[in-house]
């Protein structure tokens, strides 16, 4: 990818999970309840699917280990690029829901 191609979608999940993790470090449990809050029940992220995000978006830089002086729980938190990542999509999405409501209103 160039630096003139825009970053593909996030899938929901890691939309979901890097606005969890905005401005704060989370567990696992924590960042499945903070889903579920800001989506107003619509995402319900399991286990296996929030770990298996967690780990593609430490390999990708999205997402580090944060606090890890317990060893049962597992501290993530945000990095630059997870920021900068999830502001961006923040904005391709406020731009298509513009788009379609546009079109949507039209079409009546």
């Amino acid at each position: 990818m160039s630096k003139l191609e825009p970053p593909p979608p996030l899938t929901p999940a890691v939309f979901h999970i890097l606005l969890a993790l905005f401005g704060k470090e989370r567990h696992g449990y924590d960042i499945m309840q903070q889903v579920k809050a800001d989506s107003g029940d619509a995402v319900k992220m399991g286990p296996g699917t929030l770990y298996g995000s967690l780990d593609r978006m430490i390999e990708a830089g999205l997402v580090a280990k944060g606090n890890t002086q317990d060893p049962r729980r597992i501290y993530y938190r945000l990095t630059a690029l997870g920021q900068t990542t999830l502001r961006a999509e923040a904005d391709r999405l406020s731009r298509v829901a513009l788009v379609a409501r546009r079109q949507l209103g039209s079409a009546s």
